[in-house]
């Protein structure tokens, strides 16, 4: 089936390690939107976090947040967040199941707030906002939380009702997202509101909380760098992210 929309992962998928997007994928991308292929971003990151890359590739579509938050063209498209207490009752316990000295990150529809001012232990935000969520009256689209113990993260989404919640394979950390909020349901209200099935969508992964994505669409592809357990579920297997494998693999299939 015609491919009419294509769909990246961002960390270890469109960005190499470094956290560039190189100019090859950049030209090789806006081809595919000369070509009437609509180019968008599929990402745990919260919109402030993927504006340096939007710069880069103009996409169409932005799913953020690993499909909390839609936006098309620009445009507020979809969204679905905890609520203010659900987001407090997360936070509470998140402080009593991994200790007061546990790194926490929020991300608010345009915001991403962290709870250390310096020494964080990875650099996903640089533009994070400082706050000791002792009073924060905000809803969350997802919340992390610095731990690898996975008992540990299920007492935290249990707190609340229609948690989910995934390890990141790179650092040691739980997502925590309302159930309805993944890559996939995006992906769906995205095609209601594009008239596409999801059979027309090539999609691009590498870690977790793609397989969803990748399973769903006409045809997933895993980074080379990808973990075992998404190249065991994607339809095909690219170069790794540095090599620029997501647009190697369309400058191959699409324009050949």
């Amino acid at each position: 089936m015609e491919t009419k929309l294509i769909l990246l992962d961002l960390d270890e998928t469109l960005l190499h390690s470094d956290k560039t997007i190189s100019d090859y994928s950049a030209q090789i991308f806006e081809q595919c939107r000369q070509r009437g292929i609509l180019v968008g971003f599929c990402t745990s990151r919260g919109k402030p976090n993927i504006i340096p890359f939007e710069k880069k590739i103009n996409p169409d579509i932005c799913i953020c947040n690993g499909g909390a938050v839609i936006y098309r063209n620009g445009n507020l498209l979809h969204a679905v967040s905890f609520s203010i207490e659900e987001t407090r009752a997360l936070l509470k316990t998140a402080g009593t199941v991994c200790g007061s000295d546990c790194e926490i990150t929020v991300d608010t529809i345009d915001k991403i707030f962290w709870n250390r001012h310096k020494d964080k232990s990875t650099d996903y935000a640089d533009n994070s906002i400082y706050d000791d969520f002792k009073n924060f009256v905000q809803p969350a689209m997802k919340i992390c939380v610095q731990t690898d113990d996975p008992k540990k993260a299920k007492e935290i989404a249990q707190s609340v009702p229609d948690c989910d919640f995934l390890p990141f394979s790179d650092i040691p950390w739980y997502n925590f997202s309302p159930a309805s909020a993944t890559k996939e349901s995006a992906i769906l209200i995205l095609c209601q509101n594009l008239g596409i099935s999801p059979q027309e969508i090539l999609a691009f992964g590498d870690d977790f909380n793609d397989i969803g994505m990748l399973k769903l669409c006409g045809k997933g592809i895993a980074m080379g760098n990808a973990i075992p357990q998404v190249k065991a579920t994607a339809d095909d297997i690219t170069k790794t992210n540095n090599e620029d494998g997501a647009a190697w693999y369309v400058e191959k299939e699409i324009f050949n």
